[in-house]
């Protein structure tokens, strides 16, 4: 097994998963076979319980997996499929050392950090190394690692060290180090500064690992002058100093790789330059090169709890772009809080209401992504109301699936006081409840999470006929509240149909309007499944449906076109 490890430097967010993944894109591209880990330094055992806020999206994987939103840039960037063990962290370390120690596994020994912890990131980092995650058998050829954080950081030190003994177990020739650092410019004196990365270089020295290349952050590309000075005081020679400038879309990062012969270099370290092929990035060239082309837009709505953060809907935004792409169409995503369109927001702080409203009506389509907790939640109902009664596209996700049918419940039913049990656990119309495979007090693991079968119960219906028609589609899911199956009847009754539904037809899974043009709501999250050249079903038919262009497209796609 051949290693990759992306460390950071100087400041943390510099796009160190994106640098990664983009590396594991060029090295694909060689005809070599990738895989990816992210190691998390922090003690949470998962990403499962932080908030959006604090750490942007939590990725779901196919087998429950709660992970750091990188592994879903690696998905989507290399066409995988990671398992939960891709994702180290701290929490996980220290659990199975805890354990194993209970256990008496360590035979009296006194557990230490070294070389009890460095053994088991070493461990674990060779063991999910080998695991196929691209469908084929037998392991990958190459093993690209992100340490998160920056180093330096006091929690990554046990991880650094247990990085430098796997450099030297698996030998020179194995294991390539590649640090992500940031050359900034003074705004006064408009030179571009080497001193912080020769710092860090430094720091990263000190600890037992010397960097074969450095990835170079800057707003503009390098000066010549730069590249020499960074040669000489960081020990990396110059060809091996590539620039990452910013770019019109990340798609371009490969590219830049590229170009500067960065698979090269990393070839050369690997000694892999006899197996490897030319890289072929025509395909990623076009996709690159076509959004930047793009011109005309769609505008989309945003409803949600979590827009003062974007990271916080990643994969939403992603599903959202790979859809407009195919439609030849630049994503102009409106960002709503939803709790700007509530009643109360017409009194507390009445411009923002105006303008939330404003905004809601000028766009094409309305989008409710999930969220947990009850703030927002009557905006929400309101955005669902709004679509629902003037025929705009409307896609509700999870929490916003649950949202429609508490509108329609309330709109359609009279059920004034319907709601969720999430958000009035008093409610006597109860219209989603808690249904379990799991605990409501416990927060840790207790969803139902992962990839779930939802079967079809009308083969007529728009979501059936976007997948093409299948029995049942594959969905990754979030979520403890459910639909309630005793008021399904009533609902459908009405006119919302149920189209959707798990294996033992409990679990409502999609909703339809057949009298509106498109209002579906999903309960699970079809964003983490979307890929820059195979768009989400669900989110293609919801940008189409917003430029009126739904119709035409399920006659072609029914008829073989």
């Amino acid at each position: 097994m051949k290693y990759v490890l992306v460390t950071g430097g100087v400041v943390s967010g510099l796009g160190k998963g994106v640098t990664a993944s983009s590396i594991g894109v060029v090295l694909k591209a060689c005809g070599l076979r990738v895989t990816s880990i992210k190691i998390d330094p922090y003690l949470n055992t998962d990403a499962g319980t932080m908030s959006p806020f604090e750490h942007g999206e939590v990725f779901v994987l196919d087998d429950g997996g709660e992970v750091d939103l990188d592994l879903g840039n690696y998905e989507r960037f290399l066409d995988v499929t990671l398992t939960r063990d891709n994702n180290i962290t701290t929490g996980k370390i220290f659990q199975s050392v805890i354990e194993k120690e209970r256990r008496g596994d360590y035979l009296g020994k006194t557990v230490q950090v070294v070389p009890h912890i460095t053994d088991a990131i070493k461990n674990w980092v060779e063991s999910v190394a080998v695991i196929p995650v691209d469908g084929k058998e037998g392991p990958a050829d190459v093993c690209v690692i992100e340490l998160g954080g920056t180093v330096g950081d006091i929690e990554s030190m046990p991880f650094i060290e247990a990085l430098r003994q796997l450099s030297f177990s698996v030998g020179h020739e194995n294991f390539c180090l590649i640090h992500v650092s940031l050359i900034p410019v003074l705004g006064v004196v408009g030179e571009q500064k080497t001193k912080p990365t020769q710092h860090s270089v430094r720091e990263l020295r000190a600890l037992g690992l010397t960097p074969h290349l450095l990835a170079c952050r800057s707003a503009q590309p390098l000066l010549e002058n730069t590249k020499e000075k960074l040669s000489q005081f960081c020990h990396v020679p110059a060809a091996n100093i590539l620039n990452i400038h910013d770019v019109p879309n990340i798609w371009h990062i490969p590219l830049l790789l590229m170009n500067q012969n960065g698979h090269h270099a990393i070839l050369k370290q690997l000694n892999l330059l006899s197996i490897a092929t030319p890289p072929d990035l025509q395909d990623w060239t076009k996709m690159a090169e076509t959004y930047d082309n793009l011109t005309n837009s769609v505008r989309i709505a945003m409803v949600g709890k979590y827009v003062g953060l974007t990271d916080s809907y990643l994969s939403v935004v992603k599903a959202l772009l790979h859809a407009c792409i195919a439609c030849s169409l630049k994503p102009s995503i409106d960002w709503i809080a939803a709790s700007d369109l509530e009643d109360d927001s017409a009194k507390l702080t009445p411009e923002a209401h105006a303008a939330a409203w404003e905004t809601l009506r000028n766009a094409a389509c309305v989008l409710v992504p999930g969220g947990f907790g009850d703030r927002g939640v009557r905006g929400m109902i309101l955005a669902a109301k709004y679509a629902r009664e003037n025929n705009i596209p409307y896609l509700g996700i999870c929490l916003g699936m649950q949202i429609s049918v508490i509108e329609f419940a309330r709109s359609a039913l009279g059920m004034e006081r319907a709601n969720s049990e999430e958000f009035d656990a008093q409610t006597a119309d109860r219209v989603v409840m808690f249904m379990p495979e799991g605990s409501t007090t416990h927060m840790g693991s207790t969803m139902r999470l992962g990839s779930r079968k939802t079967f079809f119960q009308t083969p007529d219906c728009i979501t059936a006929k976007l997948y093409g028609n299948p029995q049942y589609v594959d969905e990754r899911h979030r979520h403890r509240y459910e639909v309630n199956p005793d008021v399904i009847g009533v609902l459908e009754e009405r006119g919302l149909k149920f189209v959707g539904k798990d294996e033992t037809r409990k679990r409502m899974e999609i909703l339809e309007l057949p009298s509106h043009p498109f209002y579906i709501g999903v309960q699970f999250h079809p964003e983490f499944k979307s890929r820059p050249r195979r768009p989400s079903p669900l989110f293609l038919g919801f940008i189409l449906a917003a430029t009126g262009k739904l119709e035409g497209y399920l006659n072609n796609h029914q008829n073989g076109v």
